[in-house]
């Protein structure tokens, strides 16, 4: 009889020891997921968390490959039930663009710079589109420069102030 009672224990033992392996702890579980992570150069830096076996990734990944690439790794870890993928792809902001009339503003600007270059000692500043010259010309280089800035009126050139200019 305690033959038989020995042979039922062990019976029963051998058959409820393997089931109760332990599980994976959370904090083995999120070591092994940061580790799977840091594998893939795009994925280090997400972070993950681990809560009754379910991993919670967050960060920002640059695109939707990347992101579903770190929820494969993170899901091939043992103990993990689930996961929840909570990175966000990162969005670059859009180029600012200047708009026509910063555009046009800054070719008048440079084109009446070119403009006046060729004139030493005079001045021109460009504000509301309209040129103001200030320094001093000799008097024989006066309408070639006029010439050379209405020209500039197809640029949105309004007027030239030549008040502050000194003729020789």
């Amino acid at each position: 009889m305690k033959k038989l009672l020995l042979v039922i224990t062990m019976g029963c033992l051998a058959f409820t020891l393997p089931q109760c392996k332990s599980k994976p702890k959370d904090a083995d579980i999120k070591v092994e997921a940061e580790k799977a992570l840091a594998a893939d150069p795009a994925c280090a830096g997400l972070n993950v968390s681990v809560n009754d076996g379910v991993a919670t990734i967050t960060g920002e990944v640059k695109d939707e490959s990347t992101k579903t690439a770190a929820q494969s790794a993170v899901a091939g870890i043992k103990g993990v039930k689930s996961v929840e993928n909570n990175a966000t792809v990162y969005v670059p902001a859009p180029p600012v663009v200047p708009n026509a009339t910063e555009t046009q503003a800054a070719a008048l600007n440079k084109a009446v710079s070119d403009a006046v270059k060729d004139f030493p000692g005079v001045t021109a500043t460009v504000k509301d589109q309209v040129v103001v010259l200030t320094g001093e010309i000799a008097k024989s280089n006066l309408q070639k420069l006029m010439m050379s800035l209405n020209s500039l009126k197809s640029m949105g050139l309004k007027s030239i102030d030549s008040k502050g200019l000194v003729k020789k």
